[in-house]
């Protein structure tokens, strides 16, 4: 982290401690998020984008979260849980007098009924980390028993999981497919108005279990997808902070007296991802070619502005059972050249896709057309608003698509689930891959208890897919936001959650 960054955090925490001692009022008011992308859904089970879950993490609230430095699992709306010794029983006992936005109690068959449907549910994003779930009992209105088929090692942390949110049975029932534009949950906030393409705003929820905790009337999260539009208004005071600041923008924003930057640690990494279903992607060589055709320290080093790092596994560098040492792709163009030439492969054009109006992408862009463009592979560059890129990712109609992933929960698991396991609801993440052997290695690193093993496991797994290249790993990087001086503890854990609980401005 550079010095500057350092100044800020030694600066934020110096400020809070004036304000403990200057008896500054904790203001309400409405904080304005300026954000690249709008919502799809707010429904939990229908979506992995994070332009949908940081807005429903301050909506809802789950039976345990993670922790604010995103390293351990704390209780939530279960004040306790127990295991049985077989690891197949898991009991969770919810606090009292808990209620939903609306004021309608919060019962252990609410908990039962959003479980069992975030498994069973048609389109459910991330049903496969909870297909372990056998059946669920509620012996009373604060007891949940979650019977288990076999013992699951990430099975606490998937409870973490935005998707495990507790929604109330009756709204879910009678809203239907509607529930996604018109949600109801018990966190911080509830949901006020949706503008389509402009905003979201929502309001303090005055029966949220914390509610004393929380200072801010609200939050309105506004869709500017053009960066030097977000940071136009963040200077002009127009909102009250931006998200994912270009790293070129960085030390003009320190430089604002008016203005903090915030690089918060993160489990954040870029990749670009490669349709194995398009020709001809499905030739091993040609996506090797790809990998030894990039030099993406370059990248990293032009890109980031020093901020980032070389990504050499899909796991998150300093999550759980990351492997610093995985096998990786040096730059190596004239390996790549002979591995097309091998696979008889000339005259291959590629669609990358990019979003409109971000920068860094831009940058990636047009560095990738040119270090593809010496081995031989030309790149036509396809710019599309985020919404309508995740589309076509999701269709599979891209060829190659810069994106980006941050893990929701601590466990491997998640991210090897949706990444590489290859099950019929979201494809490896949408590349379309698919390993047989690691599909069996995932599955079993859910059941291994015994942590050596287990991080053998996903070592392998690591190894292996990269081998595949189930996609081309580019950089590790920090959240990059800012905010205006008056918004204090302003803060994204590193699981990717906007702490707005403690957020208030002065």
């Amino acid at each position: 982290m550079r010095q500057f960054l350092k100044g800020l955090v030694i600066a934020g925490l110096l400020g809070i401690m004036i304000a403990m001692t200057t008896g500054w009022a904790l203001a309400g008011g409405v904080l304005k998020i300026a954000r690249q992308q709008d919502s799809t859904t707010l429904d939990p089970i229908m979506t992995i984008q994070n332009a949908d879950i940081w807005v429903m993490n301050n909506m809802n609230s789950l039976l345990v979260r993670v922790s604010r430095d995103g390293t351990t699992i704390e209780p939530d709306l279960a004040e306790s849980w127990t295991i049985s010794p077989d690891g197949k029983v898991y009991t969770m006992n919810l606090r009292t007098n808990l209620k939903f936005g609306d004021g309608s109690p919060l019962k252990a068959s609410d908990a039962r009924y959003s479980l069992l449907r975030l498994r069973d549910k048609e389109g459910s994003v991330m049903a496969g980390m909870f297909t372990d779930i056998d059946t669920i009992d509620t012996p009373d209105d604060r007891t949940l028993v979650i019977n288990l088929k076999q013992r699951s090692a990430p099975f606490l942390a998937a409870l973490a999981m935005f998707s495990a949110a507790v929604l109330p049975e009756q709204a879910l029932k009678e809203r239907g497919e509607d529930f996604g534009s018109n949600p109801a949950g018990a966190g911080a906030f509830n949901l006020k108005e949706w503008k389509r393409g402009q905003y979201i705003s929502l309001v303090k929820n005055p029966y949220f279990w914390e509610a004393d905790r929380v200072k801010l009337d609200g939050v309105e999260w506004s869709y500017i997808p053009n960066d030097n539009t977000r940071i136009l208004k963040l200077q002009t005071a127009e909102v009250d902070a931006a998200i994912f600041i270009p790293f070129n923008r960085a030390q003009e924003l320190d430089r604002n007296k008016d203005i903090n930057v915030h690089m918060d640690p993160s489990s954040r990494m870029d990749h670009m991802l490669v349709n194995h279903s398009h020709k001809p992607l499905d030739d091993l060589r040609v996506r090797q070619a790809i990998y030894y055709a990039l030099n993406r320290q370059a990248i990293v080093d032009v890109v980031t502005f020093e901020y980032g790092k070389v990504a050499n596994s899909f796991i998150p560098a300093g999550a759980m059972h990351y492997n610093p040492d995985n096998f990786d792709y040096p730059y190596d163009p004239a390996k790549a050249k002979k591995l097309l030439a091998d696979a008889a492969v000339k005259g291959l054009t590629l669609d990358l896709l990019v979003t409109a109006g971000d920068s860094v992408h831009d940058q990636i862009a047009v560095m990738v057309k040119d270090q593809l463009g010496k081995a031989g592979i030309d790149v036509n560059i396809v710019k599309q608003e985020e919404g309508q890129q995740w589309e076509s990712t999701v269709a599979g109609e891209y060829d190659i698509s810069v994106n980006y992933w941050t893990n929701d929960v601590i466990d491997p698991d998640q991210k090897s689930s949706f990444c590489v396991f290859g099950d019929a609801e979201n494809l490896s993440y949408y590349t379309r891959y698919r390993n047989p052997k690691v599909t069996a290695l995932v599955e079993k690193g859910r059941t291994e208890l015994d942590s050596a093993k287990r991080r053998q496991i996903y070592y392998d797994i690591q190894r292996m897919a990269k081998e595949d290249v189930h996609w081309i790993d580019l950089y590790y990087s920090p959240f990059r936001n800012a905010s205006r001086t008056n918004v204090v503890n302003y803060f994204q854990n590193p699981m990717g959650r906007f702490m707005l609980e403690d957020t208030y401005m002065k």
